[in-house]
């Protein structure tokens, strides 16, 4: 017991004051949790600064996008409904270039939107050789609705306006389905194997949509886009469909066969492209709408139309597998290139 009192700290009498160690020790540990509470509440106040912001810069986003997507979709859906009653060749050219120049009013409106953003870069490469002259067939991953305001406001001063393979569903979203109506984008039906199996009548009637909507292309320049996915990128996605890749969905080959198939050689190149949000990968339209988008990095990759490319994919079946087997090599490039630009900047971030 005596060994035990003697580890214990004696206690100082009345009156006298604790050693100038003890004192300075003491100072300092009050300083030092004085500090960490500042550093503590410093740290609150901007989170909830942070959290208050975005939600602020959500809800303006939000509005300013609906407020510019109808001063340019009405104007569409006007001319529209003019170019269905008065279905002659030069009105039809008429308002065909109204439309797309309401559609570039319309990517200017979302560029000037995502420019706002200040913590916003870009990381872009192969825009150059592009020609707003030339017809484009252009496909792309699809990651996210963030993708087709990323693909209309870095395109829009380089290429002709696109237009896109749209799920038929869209055609019933408020100003913008009648727009794209307009627009002569094509709506494409997704049906099951299992529904086609007791529905065979319905096989291709995609491609003979995705027929009509091209044959009207050829009058002027033209980009087609087709997200060849056929939906947007998530995990459960890829588990469902047993994708082998890591960071796509298996491609669907018929779209874009069918627009080679009837533009032919009105294509003059292919443009591959990649879309990829490093930094914000799990929610990237939520964050571009709420200020917090921080980085987009695109790679266009220009490829020729070779006529190897050209054939039937419905009747000829040696060319759909042809066909089939470039796509997903292609696909799997695409896939090692996503991991690449994630895996550098992952890299650069630590």
């Amino acid at each position: 017991m005596q060994k035990f009192a003697a580890w214990q700290e004696k206690p100082q009498p009345p009156g006298v004051k604790p050693p100038w160690s003890e004192r300075i020790s003491d100072k300092i540990g009050a300083q030092h949790r004085i500090a960490g509470c500042s550093i503590t509440a410093n740290y609150l106040n901007k989170f909830i600064m942070s959290r208050i912001l975005a939600a602020i810069t959500l809800w303006l986003s939000v509005i300013l996008t609906i407020l510019v997507t109808i001063a340019c979709s009405v104007p569409i859906i006007v001319a529209g409904i003019i170019k269905l009653l008065l279905p002659v060749p030069p009105v039809w050219r008429a308002v065909s270039a109204f439309c797309n120049f309401m559609m570039y009013c319309w990517c200017e409106g979302l560029a000037i939107l995502l420019h706002l953003n200040p913590w916003l870069k870009w990381d872009v490469q192969g825009l150059e050789k592009l020609n707003k002259k030339n017809w484009y067939l252009l496909i792309c991953n699809h990651h996210s609705w963030a993708d087709i305001v990323v693909l209309c406001v870095l395109f829009r001063k380089h290429i002709p306006m696109n237009k896109y393979f749209l799920k038929q569903q869209l055609a019933w979203v408020p100003f913008i389905g009648l727009a794209c109506w307009a627009l002569d984008m094509p709506f494409m039906k997704r049906y099951s194997r299992s529904y086609l199996i007791r529905h065979p009548e319905r096989r291709g009637k995609d491609v003979e949509t995705t027929r009509r909507s091209c044959e009207k292309f050829r009058a002027h320049p033209t980009t087609i886009v087709n997200f060849v996915e056929g939906s947007r990128f998530t995990e459960e996605k890829r588990q469902q469909t047993r994708s082998p890749y890591q960071n796509l969905l298996p491609p669907k080959a018929a779209g874009i066969a069918m627009a080679l198939n009837v533009l032919g050689e009105q294509f003059d190149k292919l443009l591959n492209v990649t879309l990829c949000y490093p930094e914000n990968d799990r929610t990237p339209f939520y964050d571009m709408l709420s200020g917090r988008l921080t980085r987009i990095v695109v790679r266009v990759d220009l490829m020729p139309v070779n006529t190897e490319l050209h054939g039937d994919y419905v009747n000829d079946k040696n060319f759909k597998r042809r066909f089939q087997l470039w796509l997903n090599t292609l696909w799997k490039e695409k896939d090692e290139q996503i991991a690449k630009i994630k895996s550098s900047y992952k890299n650069a971030g630590q």
